[in-house]
């Protein structure tokens, strides 16, 4: 393994492509101009989400965290001088992005995925320092006071949670490829993917930052109803059955033939990932297909014969949710489960659905999703909550139903399971 080199020694070799010429080949991003390169990188990072509440204006902060601490709210990274960072240096704000403590010393609290930040390059982030400085409106809009509770509220033991990470820039595996380096370097830095898509410790930490962890990116916890999957190789749950061309469409489109995004990823597509280069897409992808699965899970899954197709064909309603599936669901998804390619996504081994966590499935049942609109796919597709003419008993039936046929098996789910779904 050997640690990436600092750019900045060499900016004055420039290729005619635009990228610095002593840049290693995974660190490599268009385009040249610093500013417009920090803002390809700032969508990379998906700064825009986090950083604007619904109706603000870019950047300006407000948007509400609800943690089992408080709320704490966004700030402001526009360039005002008085309420955003424009007064930061840039040891002020490489200070903040790579260790988490703003310039008075404040640490700050780790909804802010610093830990997968701190392995950028010291060129990616003077031009993402360029881009906030120079390349953002500046607003002037002071932060929100967090609702954090006391003795919680109190920032100084923030300092010992930072002490479980390194810290450290990325280093390349010097035994794979320029492209498996630069999706590694995308995904688990910038993308800070990790940050939804890999279990918590007792702390609330990411229990892997990178892939040298087994558990890095093998599916995250519960967060306002949502669950990120696993995208580790795991068959069914995972990213076993996907080629590499479909995880790439998947992040740029926002769908494949045979799967979807909703809840949270909607707003990863719609920001972030679609603007990305379709070499850095494919490089993401590739990365991602060489995880192996999480434990000792299978690299495929059994396939299970049923006859649910042809029985709710044949109008053989009498398993419990059948009737409701017909009537609710299976105009866009079909009695056999296979969806319309590219429109509404199959059911039958998606992976959403065999999730040993339920959430995400009762979640859409429950409050709906919209598929974003994209560049390259601007049709927009809603499916709408049922929430409202479901029964908690009713939405566990579909969603059994859904978990347990055409080939699909999962743990079955109760009204109780539902009820608390609604609650969150």
């Amino acid at each position: 393994m050997s640690r990436a080199p600092s750019l900045e020694r060499t900016r004055g070799a420039l290729l005619a492509a635009g990228l610095l010429s002593a840049a290693p080949a995974w660190a490599q991003a268009p385009p040249a101009d610093e500013v417009e390169r920090g803002a390809y990188l700032a969508r990379a990072g998906d700064c825009v989400a986090c950083h604007t509440a619904p109706g603000g204006r870019d950047m300006a902060g407000g948007l509400p965290f609800a943690l089992p601490f408080g709320t704490i709210y966004s700030t402001n990274i526009t360039p005002d001088a008085r309420t955003g960072i424009g007064t930061y240096r840039f040891e002020d704000f490489d200070r903040a992005m790579r260790k988490g403590v703003a310039p008075d010393g404040r640490h700050l609290y780790p909804a802010m995925p610093y830990p997968s930040f701190a392995k950028l390059t010291e060129a990616d982030m003077r031009a993402l320092y360029a881009y906030f400085l120079k390349g953002v409106a500046p607003v002037d809009q002071p932060n929100r006071k967090n609702g954090v509770i006391w003795p919680l509220s109190m920032r100084w033991p923030l300092a010992l949670w930072d002490a479980g990470f390194s810290g450290k820039p990325f280093e390349a595996d010097t035994t794979k490829d320029a492209d498996w380096n630069r999706g590694a370097y995308l995904v688990e830095g910038l993308g800070h993917c990790g940050a939804c898509h890999t279990p918590r410790g007792i702390g609330d930490q990411e229990k892997a930052l990178d892939d040298r962890g087994a558990l890095f990116l093998a599916g995250g916890p519960v967060v306002d109803g949502w669950i990120a999957p696993s995208l580790r190789g795991e068959a069914g749950t995972g990213l076993a059955g996907w080629s590499q061309q479909e995880i790439a469409r998947l992040l740029k489109t926002g769908r494949t033939d045979h799967a979807a995004v909703f809840g949270s990823m909607t707003d990863v597509i719609r920001h972030s990932t679609q603007y990305l280069s379709d070499g850095d897409l494919q490089a993401i992808a590739k990365y991602l297909k060489s995880l192996p699965p999480a434990g000792d899970a299978p690299l495929a899954e059994p396939i299970v014969a049923d006859k649910t197709a042809e029985a709710l064909h044949a109008g053989d309603l009498g398993r419990p949710g059948a009737a409701a599936y017909v009537d609710s669901c299976a105009a866009c998804h079909r009695t056999d489960g296979m969806g319309y390619a590219g429109v509404f996504p199959r059911l039958a081994g998606n992976p959403a659905v065999l999730q040993k966590d339920p959430t995400a499935l009762i979640s859409v049942v429950l409050k709906g999703s919209t598929l974003p609109a994209t560049a390259t796919a601007p049709s927009s597709f809603t499916m709408p909550p049922f929430g409202d003419r479901l029964s908690d008993q009713d939405a566990a039936d579909i969603v059994n139903l859904i978990r347990n046929s055409w080939g699909n098996q999962a743990p079955l789910v109760t009204d109780r399971d539902v009820k608390s779904v609604r609650r969150q």
